[in-house]
């Protein structure tokens, strides 16, 4: 979350309820049914309240495709109890201290980045399979109170800079919130968010690798991979909770435009034709954090070309960015990263990039695979993994004792224990339910 920086690992947002169905083909059956049935099972979501509505639900009933099960055997417990109940008391411990860190002026770690106080907001509103957490607790609504004090004029939802990272996360918790009185300001939120997608070169045209995608906003407007996806995610789940509403006339993003940028990040050749782009197998299909620009570095390959390094956290928000533009599972710019991330598959490191972003990545990794619908990933090593289970235990094995999390590696606000608890927490709270 750093304006000066670009970074790419701003703060984002997702999680996930307990799905009814339980197997891949049957996801895959609901999956593939048209878009009105999908809209038909949003509305059921939304129908059962609090955070759980809409699918912050957002992950299981909207995928795009589906990945039939392997067939081989996989590793993991089918049900494990002990381990669902270990996560609960982790989530329970976290939500106590995220209530005791909150300003009294209703805000998380600074007044300055509305961001920061939507993401505890969502984990709050979580509630965790055996816990009734209110919608109307002190916190949640001092938290929506400072966070409506900064929706501004123009639909923007910021203080003063950031705009397009701060509306879109901002957003999110809104739609979490589902609250009459949040509508306009989704409504205007979304117009604002709408407005902020690249043309450069000859208007209409997709003349450039920047096109269609979003940057941080105000004088800084060049798009990047991770701004540009918190936006899809807003707008893509905005405009289903909308339509629900039967608010007419919400607008659309140019998807196709959308999508042009997307790839234009991915090293992938046949896909993207800018220069740097790569198929050597250490890059082929990965993510990098905006054309031309890798937070990774650069790599020399053995031909003597020098190639952008893709990275774990910008590989997840590519995987997610394109599955909220509805590409398909068989679509071979979704094929080749998917490729990548079983290829680069870790907990012990944001892929490429070290402890840097670590906590985004766990985050991020949890969202994407949820959306895509990978209840497991066939790894390097020929391993098919049950992933949730891996990354629900390494999140306990690094809560604090006084049940906050902290990254040591203070890149991206990631020692910040209030924006880091809220990724773990909300991360959690995707898994739960299907460990």
């Amino acid at each position: 979350m750093d304006g000066v920086d670009q970074n790419d690992t701003t703060p984002g947002i997702g999680r996930v309820v307990r799905g009814q169905r339980s197997t891949e083909t049957k996801r895959y059956q609901t999956m593939n049914k048209p878009e009105k049935h999908r809209g038909n099972l949003l509305r059921q979501s939304v129908g059962m309240g609090g955070a759980l509505l809409l699918g912050i639900a957002f992950g299981t009933a909207l995928p795009a495709g589906a990945q039939p099960s392997p067939a081989n055997a996989v590793v993991g417990a089918a049900d494990n109890v002990s381990l669902r109940n270990e996560v609960r008391h982790a989530i329970d411990k976290g939500l106590t201290w995220l209530e005791k860190s909150q300003d009294t002026n209703g805000f998380w770690s600074t007044a300055d980045h509305p961001a920061m106080t939507a993401l505890p907001l969502v984990a709050l509103q979580g509630r965790p399979v055996g816990r009734e957490q209110p919608a109307d607790r002190d916190a949640v609504q001092r938290g929506y109170a400072y966070l409506m004090s900064c929706v501004r004029p123009d639909g923007a939802i910021c203080r003063k800079e950031l705009p397009s990272y701060n509306t879109s996360v901002s957003m999110m918790a809104l739609l979490v919130g589902n609250r009459p009185e949040f509508l306009p300001a989704i409504v205007k939120a979304r117009k604002f968010l709408i407005g902020l997608q690249a043309d450069f070169g000859e208007p209409g045209k997709m003349d450039t690798p920047f096109d269609g995608g979003m940057g941080y906003g105000n004088s800084d407007r060049r798009p990047d991979l991770s701004n540009t996806s918190l936006a899809l995610e807003a707008l893509y789940h905005s405009k289903r909770y909308l339509a629900d509403k039967n608010v007419p006339d919400a607008g659309d993003l140019n998807w196709p435009a959308a999508i042009h940028f997307i790839q234009s990040c991915q090293n992938l050749p046949s896909q993207n034709p800018e220069t740097w782009a790569s198929d050597d197998p250490q890059n082929k299909g990965g993510f990098i954090y905006a054309p031309g620009r890798s937070m990774a570095g650069e790599t020399n390959l053995p031909s003597g070309r020098v190639a952008l390094r893709s990275y774990g956290t910008m590989s997840y928000a590519g995987l997610l960015s394109y599955v909220y533009a509805d590409l398909k599972h068989d679509d071979p710019r979704v094929t080749a990263v998917m490729d990548w991330l079983r290829a680069n598959y870790t907990l012990d490191e944001n892929p490429a990039m070290g402890p840097q972003g670590l906590y985004y990545y766990y985050h991020t990794m949890a969202k994407a695979l949820t959306q895509y619908g990978a209840d497991t990933l066939a790894i390097k090593d020929g391993q098919n993994i049950r992933w949730r289970e891996p990354l629900a235990l390494k999140l306990i094995n690094l809560q604090h004792a006084d049940g906050s999390w902290a990254n040591e590696n203070g890149r991206w606000f990631e020692k910040d224990p209030a924006l880091v608890t809220a990724y773990c927490l909300i991360t959690l709270e995707m898994l739960q339910g299907k460990l």
